[in-house]
C-alpha cells in the first residue's frame, strides 16, 4: 500500500476485505480500476517480488479485478506512475540481486543450447491449438499495423509483413533468410506475393511442424524451406535476412553474437529488417539486469533490447549501417487487445485443449500488462532496415504513409 500510496497520475482502488483504499488522484475523464485482494498471500509476493510477484499472484487467484479492461486500466495506472515507485522499492532490490545471482544455475546462463530450446518450448509449445484460438488466421505472432480504428487482426497484420517485403524491395531474384520462423506467416507472404526464395528456421518443435504444413499446403514448397536449427547453426549467403520479434527472446549478452551471424549471412550488398520491440534507452541497463513478469513466467532467458543497445551492438560487430527506422509501437497495443479479448472468448475451447485455469489466468495477466506497457509507450516496437556495405539506396523501397 505504501507503494500504490505514491501513485500520482491516475488512480486505483484496492478493496481488501471490508477494507476500501483509494490510491492516488483521479485523472479526469478517466475510469478508476478496483482492484480486490482475495487472499492475504498477495501482499508478501507483491512487496518483495515486484511485477513477477504481481503477476504470480493474478494467476493464483489470489487478487482479482471485475474485468479484463480494468486489469489492463490498473496496469497502466502502474505503469505510469512505475518511476516513482520503484524508486521507492530500489533498496529492496538491492539487496536481493545478490542473492538471485547467486541462486542462478550455471546450466541456465546464457550460451547454453539446450536450454535456449527449453527456454522457446516453455511458451510456443503449449500448442499450436491453443495460439490458433486468439491469433489471426495468419497465425502471426508479433505486432500488426492498422491503418484505421476499423481495420481488422489479419488486415492489420499482412499491412505488417507487406510493408516489411516493400522496404526491402523484394522480387523473384531474391532469396531471404529469416531468423525466428513463427508459424511461417512471413515466409508464405513474401514467397506467393513477391515469388522469392525464403529460408527460415526456429528451434520450436510445434513451430517447424505447422509450418511446414502450411508451406506445403500453400503449395510453396519449390520457394520455402523451414528447417528445425538454431540461427547459429546457419549458413550460407542471402541478399536478404528478416528477423521478426525473435531478439527479444535473446539474452542481452547474446546481442553481438546474433548481430554478427546476421551481417555474415548476408551478400556483401544485403539488406537486413528487424523487427524488435524496445525499451527506452535510459532504462535498458537497469532492466537487462531485473527479472520482471515476463522474464520469469512467460520467456525465460529473454531480455527487450533499446535501439541504442542494438545499434551499438550492430556498429560494435558488423559492417552494417541503419538507413531507416520506423516505430510502430502504438500499433502493438491495439494487437495486444484484440489477442486478449480474443483469448478471453475462447476461453472454454482453451480448456478443453488441457490448458488448465492457472495457465489462462497468467496468458491473460500477459497479454494485460503488455497491452499496458504499449499503451503507456514504456516499450515500444521498431522495424529497423541495415544495409551492407555495397547496398546502394536505389534498393531501399519505403511504403507511403
Amino acid at each position: 500500500m505504501g507503494l500504490l500510496g505514491r501513485i500520482r497520475d491516475g488512480a486505483v482502488i484496492v478493496r481488501d476485505g471490508d477494507k476500501r483504499h483509494l490510491c492516488g488522484r483521479p485523472a479526469p475523464g478517466e475510469p478508476v480500476a478496483e482492484v480486490v485482494v482475495t487472499s492475504p498471500l498477495a501482499w508478501g509476493v507483491v512487496a518483495t517480488e515486484g511485477s513477477a510477484g504481481l503477476g504470480r499472484a493474478w494467476f493464483s487467484g489470489w487478487w482479482t479485478c471485475p474485468t479484463l479492461d480494468e486489469l489492463t486500466l490498473f496496469l497502466r495506472v502502474v505503469i505510469r506512475n512505475l518511476d516513482s515507485i520503484e524508486r521507492a522499492s530500489a533498496l529492496g532490490q538491492r539487496l536481493r540481486a545478490p542473492l538471485h545471482r547467486l541462486v542462478t544455475r550455471a546450466a541456465d546462463r546464457p550460451g547454453n543450447l539446450d536450454v535456449d530450446r527449453r527456454n522457446v518450448r516453455a511458451h510456443y509449445d503449449l500448442g499450436n491449438e491453443m495460439f490458433a484460438l486468439f491469433l489471426d488466421e495468419s497465425m502471426t505472432y508479433s505486432a500488426g499495423i492498422f491503418s484505421e480504428p476499423s481495420t481488422s487482426l489479419h488486415a492489420a497484420q499482412i499491412e505488417k509483413l507487406d510493408r516489411i517485403c516493400r522496404k526491402l524491395a523484394l522480387s523473384p531474384a531474391n532469396h531471404v533468410v529469416e531468423i525466428g520462423t513463427g508459424w511461417g506467416s512471413f515466409a508464405i507472404h513474401a514467397a506467393r506475393h513477391y515469388g522469392c526464395r525464403v529460408t527460415t528456421t526456429t528451434i520450436s518443435e510445434s513451430q517447424y511442424e505447422l509450418a511446414t504444413a502450411r508451406v506445403k499446403e500453400a503449395g510453396l514448397d519449390d520457394l520455402v524451406t523451414v528447417r528445425r536449427d538454431d540461427y547459429r547453426n546457419l549458413r550460407g549467403t542471402y541478399d536478404r535476412l528478416v528477423s521478426i520479434e525473435m531478439v527479444e527472446a535473446l539474452d542481452w549478452r547474446h546481442y553481438d553474437r546474433y548481430f554478427r551471424t546476421c551481417s555474415e549471412l548476408l551478400s556483401s550488398s544485403g539488406m537486413m529488417a528487424l523487427q524488435a520491440i524496445v525499451i527506452a534507452d535510459q532504462l535498458f541497463e537497469r532492466a537487462k539486469l531485473t527479472e520482471d513478469f515476463v522474464k520469469r513466467y512467460v520467456f525465460p532467458g529473454s531480455c527487450i533490447p533499446s535501439v541504442a543497445a542494438i545499434v551499438d551492438s550492430v556498429a560494435r560487430t558488423t559492417d552494417l549501417r541503419l538507413v531507416a527506422l520506423d516505430d510502430i509501437g502504438h500499433h502493438y497495443a491495439e494487437t495486444l487487445r484484440r489477442w486478449r479479448r480474443a483469448f478471453a472468448a475462447h476461453e472454454d475451447e482453451i480448456g478443453a485443449l488441457g490448458i488448465d485455469a492457472t495457465t489462462q489466468r497468467l496468458f491473460e495477466f500477459y497479454l494485460c500488462y503488455c497491452e499496458a506497457a504499449f499503451a503507456e509507450r514504456r516499450i515500444g516496437d521498431v522495424q529497423c532496415i541495415f544495409v551492407k556495405p555495397g547496398w546502394r539506396a536505389g534498393g531501399l523501397a519505403r511504403p507511403v504513409g
